[in-house]
């Protein structure tokens, strides 16, 4: 173990984190949620050789003193955000050391593994005062693996969390939310054999609803290993066998089943055997495809009626962390009628996904790839990369999830335009069954037409416009409707459409710039009449489901640090708009 410890303080490149298993919540596994000790670190001093917070030193004789220590400070809730646990770390951006201790009674015939579920924005990891890794991004999980490293009893897990908005980060330095940082969400040890299954891809051929496509990933030195594939409900048994490398290709029949809508969303328990390893999981089957300007549905047209949430809880002004909040999140989106929800703008919890699927509510991810994201930048493309292949591989076995979205508002030139396409190639090569699209904002108006103009779209298997017609962009005259006009010929979602206002302000409903509640109820009231008149539209997704924090959002009367796009207030009030959303959804559009 003193060889290990060494080589890693010598190779630090050696410590990136691992890409993470999957389906944690099948898994034998410990938490490490609940109360950490923390040393606040505004100048991120605790890295250097002197302060060493990492270190977590002890004073052992009369003449020795540290000036540094986790025991009587304070206190973090894991998971959460610090911002909202301290009033004086509301605003804050820079470093927290986050500490606790475990005990492990440890076996010769077991694996170990610290899984994170999402630290924002980047983390450092030591375990026993001995650097194990580090990880950049915000909201997918890392793992890395520490069977060598862990003492049979007491442990001693240390975390640093920087928020700090960054130039290359992803998002970069302006972005329109509230910048919660901290180990936001669940920490577990997990434990699995020596050989264990990794991962899998269980799910409907992209050209063929009657075939099973995937495949089994063992990680540990038995590689070659019989593996079994049964789903008990429909009597499916397939067997096969892993290669060299551990990889087994599944495909296989799978008729006699139901498959998973909105109006049903039927899932099936997935039993997934190797010799050495098994585990089980609630598994959903269906297509989604492109055919012309229609979106397909188990081969059924379908029109796309959702809502934008952020991962927050605004009454409590915090991210949104339990199962509570979700649900709240989820039956706001289904009382307003929706069939979809757009998760942005980043993936949201996989818990949060996975509930999405129980209540019957498809679900669009997307990655932090932010309007001012410097494209030319060369370390750009690994971090995109990197996040698009965490996101894919942790919800690729949703039925619920139809999208992946690469990006929002970003602007064309060649650098962006040759990542995107990258990533789009990209997606793909990972999962073929799902479609791939990007939120543009790119249109040219003329008098009252609007031209799809981002020649990106011709990529995309769907167009996704955000436009802000009575709001960023005045109507046209008030007896022509707008006509909207493509070249491409995919169908379109209109991702954000919307405008600002305070629940209950009624001062002057004529006016944008008095944040009226009438305003923007007239907003909705011309967008859905102009809907109809869109042959290739749909789907149809309003900004945003509930106001939420904005710190650029700096009108002293009106915004006071929200975005007051939202259909709900921050308490929750619903706002005129809403019942506009909700008949048009629910009567409309079925």
């Amino acid at each position: 173990m003193k060889i290990i410890l060494a080589l890693l303080q010598l190779f630090p490149l050696l410590s990136f984190a691992q890409s993470a298993m999957i389906h944690i919540e099948g898994r034998q596994s410990s938490s490490l949620n609940g109360l950490w000790n923390v040393i606040i670190d505004p100048f991120d001093a605790g890295s250097g050789d002197w302060a060493a917070y990492y270190k977590d030193r002890k004073p052992l004789k009369n003449t020795d003193f540290v000036e540094s220590a986790f025991e009587g400070g304070p206190q973090l809730y894991v998971p959460g955000d610090f911002n909202s646990q301290l009033p004086e770390l509301n605003y804050y951006e820079s470093s927290i050391w986050y500490k606790r201790s475990f005990n492990v009674q440890k076996t010769e015939d077991r694996r170990f593994f610290l899984h994170f579920a999402a630290i924002n924005y980047k983390a450092e990891v030591y375990l026993n005062g001995s650097k194990i890794g580090e990880h950049e991004g915000g909201f997918t999980p890392f793992q890395f693996e520490v069977t060598d490293l862990l003492k049979g009893g007491e442990n001693s897990l240390i975390v640093k969390v920087n928020n700090q908005r960054m130039k290359d980060g992803i998002p970069g330095l302006g972005f329109d939310w509230f910048n919660y940082g901290g180990i936001t969400r669940d920490v577990d040890l997990v434990q699995t054999p020596k050989t264990y299954i990794k991962d899998y891809f269980i799910q409907l051929a992209q050209h063929n609803e009657n075939t099973i496509d995937g495949y089994v990933s063992l990680d540990g030195p038995s590689k070659e290993q019989d593996i079994e594939i049964n789903i008990p409900e429909l009597h499916v048994r397939f067997k096969t066998r892993t290669d060299k490398e551990g990889k087994a290709i599944l495909k296989f029949p799978f008729r006699k089943k139901t498959l998973w809508t909105p109006e049903n969303p039927k899932l099936y328990e997935v039993r997934v055997s190797a010799e050495t390893d098994h585990i089980k999981e609630q598994i959903g089957f269906r297509t989604i495809k492109v055919d012309g300007t229609n979106i397909l549905l188990n081969g059924k047209a379908i029109f796309l009626k959702g809502i934008n949430i952020h991962e927050e809880v605004p009454q409590r002004r915090s991210r949104a962390y339990s199962e509570s909040d979700y649900q709240m999140l989820l039956e706001w989106a289904k009382d307003l009628g929706c069939n979809y929800v757009r998760l942005v703008h980043y993936p949201h919890h996989e818990k949060m996904v996975k509930m999405a699927e129980k209540m019957g509510l498809m679900v669009w991810e997307e990655l932090p790839i932010y309007q001012g994201i410097d494209f030319t930048n060369a370390d750009m493309k690994e971090k995109m990369n990197l996040m698009l292949k965490e996101m894919i591989a942790r919800d690729k076995n949703r039925a619920a999830t139809i999208i992946w979205s690469l990006s929002n508002e970003t602007y064309s030139s060649p650098p962006r335009d040759s990542s995107l396409t990258a990533l789009y190639y990209l997606a793909k090569s990972l999962d073929n069954t799902r479609l791939v699209t990007s939120a543009f904002n790119n249109m040219r108006f003329e008098g009252n037409k609007a031209y799809i103009e981002d020649k990106l779209n011709s990529l995309m298997d769907v167009m996704a416009i955000n436009q802000y017609l009575g709001w960023y962009k005045p109507w046209p005259e008030t007896d022509k409707e707008v006509e909207w006009i493509s070249k491409f010929n995919k169908p379109l979602i209109f991702s954000e459409f919307g405008g600002e206002a305070v629940f209950g302000n009624n001062i002057d409903p004529n006016r944008a710039s008095s944040w009226s509640d009438d305003y923007l109820a007239d907003i909705y009231m011309r967008q859905f009449k102009m809907f109809k008149n869109i042959p290739f539209l749909s789907g149809a997704t309003p900004w945003l489901l509930v106001d939420f924090r904005s710190p650029g959002r700096a009108h002293p009367i009106y915004q006071k640090g929200w975005n007051r796009k939202g259909l709900l207030s921050d308490r929750g009030e619903k706002k005129k708009a809403w019942y506009i959303v909700a008949d048009q959804f629910i009567n409309n559009f079925n």
